[in-house]
């Protein structure tokens, strides 16, 4: 195994060279994966419509090519999965990742190519470790097995040449046998479909293994260690994989789960790599560990456009470029693939923290706000405020969800928390004045609405039972993969469902 660690670890460092490539000369590769988008699509149904053969320029397109969501593509999406090619790309589309985004019940499916398998998905998570052995190069990574917590569904048959389900399991099925070789668990144990059962295999197998990285979404990697823990009697994970080095985690954010990690995994030798990783596309990977911010992916058959927070809503907005953008600001995010989404808003609001190179922080998404009273609370200052508050009152917390309280009577508007703790603060009380002024001190009009509780009074916390939104979630079937609990909501509808099963 030291020799394999040591050539995979010199196989994957091979890459670094591109990746500077691209930081030098970021609007450069851009262009290039610009045209080579255009060229492969211009003779498809979507690329005669809009004669992608005469787009000789980005502003071509953007006069030309409307900006995209989910329910525009539904239609074309639709035929693709009844067995309808050439539409929206050039090559066969016979997969489908199957997303909700949210909690909600609606799914969307994405198309998925082989361009966007090969040439984004696995070139991501390749990229991934290369960046990792390259800033470590002790590693001994590949010394042992990546554990990787997928989603719960398995693939699904829409036709004879058609299927859908998670991405994690789409990229499962089309793993390279090197890929396959060092990870676990079982593909037959990664695809099952029923979460609960899932986790127990997934726990008794895997403890069983010297596991040297994991990889998921932070909710459910924290549900299966602690199982891990029950079966084995171990303390930590530690105890149980002496030679776990790396987690590597996304979809959420980490900020409210980094002290249970370091509860779980107390080693001075634990690393932690964020990922900007969707259905749609692999974007962002986190190359120093010393900041908190991904480095923007370029090469991945992915156009990048940003639509800026205060164009949202207009009738034509104005997308920029990466020569256009600004640091700290916020930016809805417009991506055309090598799957044939085109100028299509993924959702999520990013802002950028770098120029030189570029790297991003994901900062929330365009629907998932809390403006009912002109406060305009996004997710980043949520998790920073919770961060915060768990600091000062030596708490941490396991999942929270926030909605609006509206005007009723004399009655001013408010936040609720619903909030399930892992610690809870000796005074709930003192938390909820820490979190209100954080929330001051990093949004102006917040505060504005809070001053003398002239349209905002104080939040309302709310203690809920261990297990509520896990519950909630299965209750849902949106157990486990990319589902999570929505952290912040425009209307009551979560929550209030949320209270109706719990007495708080």
């Amino acid at each position: 195994m030291p020799l394999l660690n040591s050539l995979l670890s010199w196989w994957m460092k091979k890459r670094i060279h591109q990746i500077e490539l691209f930081v030098k000369y970021p609007h450069e590769v851009q262009q290039d994966v610009f045209q080579k988008l255009i060229s492969s699509a211009q003779n498809t149904e979507w690329g005669k419509k809009y004669d992608y053969h005469s787009i000789k320029t980005v502003q071509d397109y953007r006069n030309r090519v409307p900006l995209q969501d989910y329910d525009s593509l539904k239609p074309d999406i639709q035929r693709l999965m009844s067995g309808e090619q050439n539409i929206l790309w050039s090559s066969e589309i016979k997969w489908f990742a199957k997303s909700s985004g949210t909690t909600s019940d609606k799914s969307k499916f994405i198309p998925v190519s082989y361009e966007a398998i090969e040439d984004c998905h696995f070139k991501g998570a390749k990229d991934l470790l290369s960046i990792y052995c390259n800033n470590h190069p002790e590693t001994k990574i590949f010394t042992g097995k990546g554990l990787t917590l997928g989603g719960s569904n398995h693939i699904n048959s829409l036709s004879n040449e058609s299927f859908y389900g998670d991405i994690s399991a789409i990229l499962l099925q089309n793993i390279p046998l090197w890929a396959d070789f060092i990870r676990t668990p079982d593909i037959s144990i990664a695809l099952m479909e029923k979460w609960e059962e899932k986790i127990e295999m997934m726990a008794r197998t895997t403890a069983q293994e010297n596991v040297t990285n994991i990889s998921g979404v932070p909710t459910w990697a924290v549900v299966l260690a602690k199982r891990i823990l029950e079966i084995t009697g171990k303390n930590n994970l530690t105890e149980v994989w002496p030679n776990l080095e790396l987690f590597i985690h996304g979809a959420v954010s980490f900020v409210p789960y980094r002290e249970q990690f370091h509860r779980l995994i107390p080693s001075g030798n634990m690393h932690y790599l964020e990922t900007y990783n969707a259905s749609e596309g692999f974007f962002g990977i986190q190359d120093t560990e010393d900041l908190n911010e991904m480095l923007l992916m370029l090469d991945y058959g992915i156009f990048y456009e940003f639509i800026p927070m205060e164009e949202i809503g207009k009738e034509n907005p104005k997308a920029l470029g990466l020569e256009d953008v600004e640091m700290e600001k916020n930016y809805a995010l417009v991506i055309s693939t090598n799957a044939g989404l085109w100028r299509y808003m993924i959702g999520d609001t990013v802002k950028f923290t770098s120029l030189s190179p570029f790297r991003i922080k994901i900062t929330g998404r365009t629907k998932l706000f809390i403006n009912a009273f002109g406060e305009e609370v996004i997710i980043d200052n949520a998790e920073n405020a919770v961060r915060i508050a768990c600091e000062k009152t030596g708490s941490s917390i396991k999942d929270y969800t926030v909605a609006p309280v509206y005007f009723s009577g004399n009655e001013k508007g408010a936040h609720e928390w619903l909030i399930e703790f892992e610690k809870p603060p000796v005074s709930l009380e003192f938390f909820s004045e820490v979190l209100d002024n954080a929330l001051k001190s990093l949004n102006s009009d917040y505060e504005a609405k809070r001053y003398n509780d002239m349209a905002l009074r104080k939040p309302i916390i709310r203690l809920l039972p261990q297990d509520t939104f896990f519950h909630w979630l299965r209750s849902k079937g949106k157990l486990g993969g990319q589902h999570k609990v929505p952290r912040l909501s425009n209307d009551r509808s979560i929550v209030d469902e949320i209270l109706a099963t719990v007495n708080v």
